[in-house]
């Protein structure tokens, strides 16, 4: 992936879309730890220092200003205070109460935190969990991702902090723990040896804490272990190393290792199956011997007689073996139920948790009358329900289970994906002379920004470097999903994960920890997971009137079968034998109750969304949320860029024509002063070329004439002054502008490059055509296919280019797009997306430069091609990694075939509820004596969530429309 831009060492590969707000965290040596924040801003209308010692001391005055230094020069004020005392509004107040005016004052930084939040069932679950995160004053924006079960908050750190985050969940009635926070970017774990006193971690802490660019330290006293949060730009964690190293000579040995903590979405899964699993079994342990009881025995005479055996009265040891059996299931394997049920409530909402709980409790209590009235009463026969409710908490423990197992394989592309990169990597150690030193084997893990490190064949990469020696080529396929080795030589890009095939090559590393282009793509696919699917929103209005429905459906069926049957309206031999009519009502409610249980529900949109990006991320193709993934399957119209879209992206010069009598090599000299500070792929070409025809005529030098007054015209070229000449480079449109004419000859030449689908790039000194140079950019194979195929899926294809004319029409011939917009700025180019929306079609626009980011702004789902710049990845939906137009029409796919199994998950729920719940009703018992027994409406409503789970793991056998051709 190319890098625009001077700072390319520093830029991160992919930007995350969500920025995040960096808490820097100062410890104090007593072990207090004060978050100290930096504010700056400036100060207008200060004539001398003593102006700038009254809004200093008047800060100073603040409680909680730890710092405040104001330069009257400059007119910057850098305050340093505790936001936990003082506020950055009233800093500014103060500061303005001084007489001065306060310019550029950042109003608001805007922090990002994640967490785990357990015990959601379904989606009034996390709805609810969002309301709570909303009330929390600071917090600015919760999403809370059911299937992930993880919460993404934004909020003002200055007004709140994780803490209280995590406090508001708990009081929802939640579990929640802190996944990671801003200061979360850079972390490195140790494992400290050679500690024997609390004064060797203090000594620790200390040292670590005395280092720039060290932003937090975490010190567990028990394990000797310690975390630390830290700048890449600044340190590293060798040097982190070396510091705790240092710090024990004299004293003692300290000796430090790498320790890798184990994910704890992993950690977390594990847990959660273990724990469903013993529950299951020991609600099996007691559930077995109830139903062997109650149902099977009594049917095997002699060996079910002893059952009968009166203890008092009409109770028997069959009633009384069932409550001991059935009360530690209902009470404490079951416990979850009530406590979650309990906070539902309170917060005035209803879940799956509810109906079970009222369902068992209906059975169990009805039991408990059962047993009470046969061991008062000599005469007495009853049915009790203790099976019931044992069996029903068994089944529903078991589905949890099932759904727990199955929605940890929807992230399994995630998995796939963070172990890409290799464990280790060869470091060199090189002199000032570039010679090997010395190569030593180290933990990806140390490697450091401008680490010099070698690559063997059959070695992956390690981290996001820039080649510096060697030739080879790497198989990028881990990454991009492309089969094709890709050629490597200095000065090319190499990403973590990649395989080095054949030669060895020595690389600098560039990007490290989460900044590498892996790091990126998990982020951007985890975002993407978490995100809310707009379709989603038909569960969430479901779900908050479909459980009290329920409730209500269940009590109308148990009080109409009851009325029905005290009534006499339906004949007494329906009434199953030691039953009575209320007790087969009860039956009834209790079914309701359980089987329309709206967990399947909430599920069937975030698994397939999980399961959706986690597979396009597999396959090169980065949808960056549910909203893109839904808006990408209405698509009907795709626009496409030209340069570097649909061709290569790699223009060069053709033909060199001169139209004056300036020499050669004096025309490509003022180009190539004229074009240096251009970006455009076109310019760059331009100065390619004519600084080779300057090296072989002999011109070696390196520096060229500085150009003066230099601007850009946008979608037309530059202009300036060299040696007080000024020259224009660019297209017609430029001319047009500064009225230059064009002669007979120049027309000629335009024309007849351009039937050649060449652009020409006319250069002009002192308002006269000096000469020009034609271009060719050529079309990338596999565009016609991709226009061909999109036009069988009903999708118009659009291209939109800041070209001419005649040379983007014949590129639109050959690809075979009919709709043809040419010479069109940035501007143009997002009014002709809104443009086409206003017909009411749903529009993609596919680009990689900095000019189409408005339109990928402006369209629906903008597609950033991967080998774009920076911007134009930000601003798009999906990036197709891999720069192959093939994954236009495989987002579009994956986007089409996401939502018809969404659909069909809503089917499987939907229609599942709704015709379970008129038989669990006894709508079929008059005609034909089926009934659901409780327990088996337990069992069918686990089956539900576990069949909509299974339904979207299908889209793990995804496959790709058009297939990747080697050329």
């Amino acid at each position: 992936m190319e890098l625009n831009g001077k700072k390319d060492l520093k830029t991160a590969l992919l930007q995350n879309p969500n920025g995040i707000g960096v808490l820097v965290s100062q410890t104090n040596h007593d072990g207090d730890e004060a978050k100290i924040r930096t504010l700056v801003f400036k100060v207008t209308g200060m004539t001398c220092s003593s102006c700038a010692t009254a809004v200093e001391s008047a800060l100073m005055k603040l409680n909680g200003v730890k710092i405040a230094e104001v330069s009257p020069l400059q007119g910057v004020a850098v305050v340093k205070y505790n936001p936990e005392i003082i506020t950055a509004k009233m800093i500014k107040e103060v500061a303005e109460e001084t007489g001065f005016q306060v310019d550029e004052f950042p109003e608001q930084e805007i922090a990002v935190c994640r967490l785990r939040v357990k015990g959601m069932a379904c989606t009034s679950c996390s709805e609810s969990v969002e309301r709570a995160l909303l009330m929390v004053d600071g917090v600015k924006k919760a999403v809370v991702g059911l299937a992930l079960e993880e919460a993404k908050v934004h909020y003002d750190p200055s007004i709140t902090n994780t803490d209280r985050i995590t406090e508001a969940i708990e009081d929802s009635g939640f579990e929640a723990n802190l996944i990671s926070s801003g200061t979360d970017v850079n972390k490195v774990h140790l494992q400290l040896e050679g500690i024997n006193s609390q004064d060797d971690l203090t000594i620790i802490r200390c040292s670590l804490e005395s280092l720039e660019g060290v932003n937090h330290v975490e010190m567990d006293v028990k394990e000797h272990k310690v975390t630390v949060s830290y700048e890449s730009d600044s340190i590293g964690p060798r040097y982190l190393i070396q510091s705790i190293e240092e710090a024990g000579k004299g004293v003692c040995s300290y000796q430090v290792s790498l320790f890798t903590p184990p994910r704890p979405q992993d950690v977390e899964r594990r847990r959660e199956v273990q724990i469903y699993r013993n529950q299951f079994l020991w609600s099996c342990l007691f559930s077995f011997p109830i139903f062997i009881s109650s149902m099977v025995l009594p049917m095997l005479p002699p060996y079910g007689n002893w059952l009968e055996y009166k203890v008092l009265n009409m109770l028997n040891v069959g009633l009384l073996l069932r409550w001991i059996l059935c009360t530690p299931v209902q009470f404490v394997i079951g416990q979850r139920f009530y406590a979650r049920s309990y906070h539902a409530l309170r917060r005035k909402s209803a879940n799956m948790d509810v109906l079970v709980a009222v369902g068992t409790n209906a059975a169990y209590f009805y039991s408990i009358y059962i047993m009470i009235k046969a061991l008062t009463s000599e005469s007495f026969e009853g049915q009790d329900f203790f099976e019931t409710s044992a069996m029903l908490i068994s089944f529903i423990l078991l589905g949890k289970y099932l759904e727990v197992l199955a929605k940890g394989k929807t992230s399994d592309a995630l998995a796939k994906l963070t172990d890409l990169a290799p464990d280790i990597a060869c470091l060199l150690t090189m002199d000032g002379d570039g010679n090997v030193l010395s190569d030593v084997e180290i933990s990806t893990q140390l490697i450091q920004r401008n680490d010099i490190l070698k690559i063997v064949p059959g070695a992956k990469v390690p981290v996001d470097g820039t080649v510096v020696d060697g030739q080879s080529f790497v198989n990028e396929s881990m990454i991009t999903g492309e089969a094709r080795p890709v050629a490597k030589g200095p000065g090319d890009k190499v990403i973590a994960g990649t395989v080095n095939e054949n030669g060895c090559v020595v690389i600098r590393a560039t990007h490290v920890g989460s900044e590498t282009a892996l790091s990126q793509i998990v982020q951007l696919v985890e975002a993407a997971q978490l995100a809310r699917a707009p379709v989603q929103k038909l569960a969430d209005q479901i779900s908050r009137f479909f459980v009290p429905t329920v409730i209500v459906a269940a009590f109308t069926t148990t009080l109409g079968w009851f009325i029905a049957g005290e009534a006499f309206v339906y004949p007494k031999w329906w009434i199953p034998k030691a039953m009575d009519a209320f007790e087969l009502a009860l039956q009834f409610g209790i079914s309701v109750l359980v089987v329309a249980c709206p967990c399947a529900l909430g599920l069937a949109t975030p698994t397939a969304v999980m399961v959706a990006t986690g597979k396009g991320a597999l396959q090169g193709v980065l949808i960056k949320g549910g909203d893109a993934l839904e808006k990408a399957h209405k698509v009907k119209i795709a626009v496409f860029d030209k340069t570097g879209t649909l061709t290569v992206g790699k223009p060069a010069v053709v033909s060199a024509v001169l139209f004056s009598n300036i020499s050669m090599e004096d025309f490509c000299n003022m180009t190539i002063s004229a074009e240096s500070n251009s970006e455009h792929p076109i310019g760059k070409a331009v100065v390619e070329h004519a600084k080779k025809f300057c090296l072989n005529f002999g011109n070696q030098k390196e520096h060229f004439t500085e150009v003066k007054d230099f601007e850009v015209h946008t979608g037309a070229g530059v202009s300036g002054k060299v040696r007080d000449r000024t020259i224009l480079v660019g297209n017609k449109r430029l001319m047009r502008v500064f009225n230059v004419s064009l002669g007979h000859d120049v027309e000629s030449y335009i024309s007849d490059n351009e039937k050649l689908a060449r652009s020409c790039v006319i250069v002009a000194i002192d308002g006269t055509v000096a000469g020009a140079f034609a271009v060719t950019d050529p079309v990338k194979p596999e565009a016609a296919r991709v226009v061909s195929f999109l036009h069988s899926m009903n999708i118009s294809s659009v291209m939109v280019t800041g070209d001419n004319w005649a040379t983007a029409a014949a590129i639109g011939k050959e690809v075979g797009i009919q709709e043809v917009f040419a010479e069109t700025d940035p501007r143009g180019k997002a009014d002709k997306i809104k443009e086409l929306q206003l017909k009411g079609m749903t529009v993609a626009m596919v680009g990689d430069g900095i000019n189409d980011s408005p339109a990928l702004v402006a369209a629906d789902v903008g597609m950033a091609i991967g080998a774009g710049t920076d911007v134009a990845i930000e601003a798009a939906d999906v990036v197709l990694i891999k720069s192959n137009l093939e994954d236009v029409v495989t987002a579009i796919d994956l986007s089409r075939k996401t939502m018809l199994r969404i659909r069909l998950n809503y089917v499987w729920a939907l229609g599942y509820n709704v015709l379970a719940m008129p038989i669990a009703a006894g709508i079929l018992f008059p005609f034909t004596g089926i009934r659901v027994p409780p327990w088996l409406a337990g069992a069918c409503m686990a089956a539900s969530s576990v069949s909509v789970v299974c339904s979207s793991l299908l889209l793990q056998s995804y496959k790709k429309p058009l297939k990747v051709q080697a050329v």
